[in-house]
């Protein structure tokens, strides 16, 4: 396990910046980017980094670790060019708003554990100056939807509109289902799409009651998903046959075998 000083780290960091630097005014490719187009790129190692979490591989999160600071150190780059802000201004400016966000730490507030600092990170936020106006403005337009459900009924909670009790929810979850079904049965397309919607989101509100990641969960879900279909095409293909070929009864006793063997 690496254990560097401190004094290794910020030698480390200064390194990237002198690389950047140098590749900035050398490097053909890097020297014509802007914020516009390194931004699907953000996209794609943030999803890469999170993949690598999702496997617990500890080389690739490394990695991608540094493909994430790359853009970071690049988008200040860029700022710094631009006359408007530098990685320091970056830096300061999180260090700043973390002294100010955790005043149980730097400052003389009381907690009562991580929930209350949930709570009060929350309403520190609606102080800030030039921060959030409202309790859900902070929840970013462009988040995946699941993400985003989590995300809004998390700070909704954080100011007191949640259920007393997690087992009350079962009851707006049964609601919920019920109109969807009452929708799938008239046949309204429409319907069947806004109660789909609102089923999703009771329970990705009981999950979060009961302290579930809705997002984990759903993964976890995927990926057994793609190992036991994989076991099935697998199996088949050395079969010499291919799944159209297959029926579903025969393609559920190679999900069941799969099962099994506890993929």
């Amino acid at each position: 396990m690496s254990q560097h000083t401190k004094e290794e780290k910020l030698a480390a960091f200064g390194r990237l910046l002198d690389v950047l630097d140098e590749l900035r005014v050398k490097c053909p490719w890097d020297r014509k980017q802007t914020n516009e187009s390194l931004r699907p790129n953000t996209i794609e190692e943030t999803y890469e980094l999170c993949e690598a979490i999702i496997k617990c591989d500890n080389e690739a999160i490394k990695k991608e670790l540094g493909d994430v600071l790359l853009h970071v150190v690049f988008y200040s780059k860029i700022g710094e060019e631009q006359g408007l802000y530098d990685v320091a201004d970056v830096c300061n400016a999180l260090c700043d708003k973390l002294i100010f966000r955790h005043p149980h730490v730097f400052g003389d507030v009381n907690v009562d554990g991580s929930r209350q600092v949930e709570q009060n990170w929350e309403q520190i936020k609606l102080k800030e100056k030039g921060g959030n106006k409202t309790v859900l403005a902070g929840v970013p337009a462009g988040l995946p939807a699941l993400v985003k459900a989590f995300r809004v009924q998390e700070k909704a909670c954080n100011v007191g509109f949640d259920w007393e009790r997690p087992e009350q929810v079962w009851d707006k979850v049964r609601e919920e289902f019920e109109e969807l079904q009452a929708e799938i049965a008239a046949g309204n397309a429409d319907g069947m799409e806004a109660e789909m919607g609102d089923f999703m989101f009771s329970l990705v509100n009981a999950a979060r009651l009961y302290k579930i990641n809705p997002e984990n969960a759903l993964e976890r879900t995927n990926q057994k998903f793609i190992r036991r279909f994989n076991y099935v095409e697998h199996t088949v293909l050395e079969q010499g046959r291919n799944l159209k070929e297959m029926t579903l009864a025969e393609m559920d006793t190679l999900w069941n075998e799969a099962k099994a063997k506890g993929l």
